[in-house]
């Protein structure tokens, strides 16, 4: 089963992961209910922006569930995120897959059909392409109109911070809200798409890795003999 939310929305994986995890630069909510001051706010954003400074990477262990309507997929695996535009998604649970992105092409390999599937990162709408510039820097104010202190919108461990992202078209871009939980060490440790269309895109993370030791041919895959190749 392949989960495709539309490209725009997907972006916002993006706008999370690097905006608010990078970016002190934001707008705010302003007197909205569950908002903050934006000096506390801001200050917060800044403190995240000088701990991911020297981040050349992150590894870490996911699970990642989409709900529609009465449907609902649940994934986990590993992944490992470095500047370059370069990720590896290993999922080993329900099945083994591999996503993988070398910053220029994006490769999806699933054993079980003997296909992999390639594309130009460009061309893609894969809803994990975003995730490939985590560890660059973007304005977070061109995707949301307002950023709340989201209280207990998801249910978090003590010290954990739960924030809201509010789409700056009124949906157009495919979601109604974006929530993100950020634990004492500034590490995402949740985030949870809610689009237009009543569908729910959640990440967990955990065993966040900041600088782990990479490999030369984490970023490579040769598929094996018999393999059909689409090139999309």
């Amino acid at each position: 089963m392949r989960i495709s939310p539309t490209h725009k929305a997907a972006t916002l994986l993006l706008s999370i992961a690097v905006g608010l995890t990078l970016v002190a630069s934001s707008t705010l909510a302003g007197g909205a209910p569950g908002a903050v001051s934006g000096s506390s706010l801001q200050g917060f954003v800044r403190e995240v922006e000088n701990s991911y400074s020297g981040v050349r990477a992150l590894r870490a262990r996911f699970i990642q569930t989409y709900t529609s309507g009465d449907s609902q997929r649940t994934e986990s695996g590993t992944v490992l995120l470095a500047r370059g535009g370069r990720m590896r998604w290993d999922y080993l649970q329900p099945e083994p897959k591999l996503f993988l992105s070398d910053g220029k092409q994006v490769l999806l390999y699933i054993p079980a059909e003997k296909q992999l599937d390639r594309s130009s990162v460009k061309k893609s709408e894969d809803y994990r392409v975003p995730f490939r510039l985590l560890l660059t820097r973007l304005r977070l104010h061109k995707y949301f109109s307002r950023i709340e202190d989201a209280g207990n919108a998801l249910p978090h461990p003590a010290g954990d911070r739960v924030l809201r992202g509010i789409p700056k078209h009124g949906g157009r871009e495919g979601y109604q809200e974006i929530l993100m939980e950020f634990d004492p060490q500034f590490n995402l440790r949740r985030l949870v798409v809610s689009y237009t269309d009543g569908s729910r895109m959640d990440f967990r993370f955990e065993r966040i890795e900041r600088n782990p030791p990479i490999g030369l041919n984490s970023f490579k895959f040769l598929p094996p003999p018999g393999t059909e190749i689409i090139q999309q």
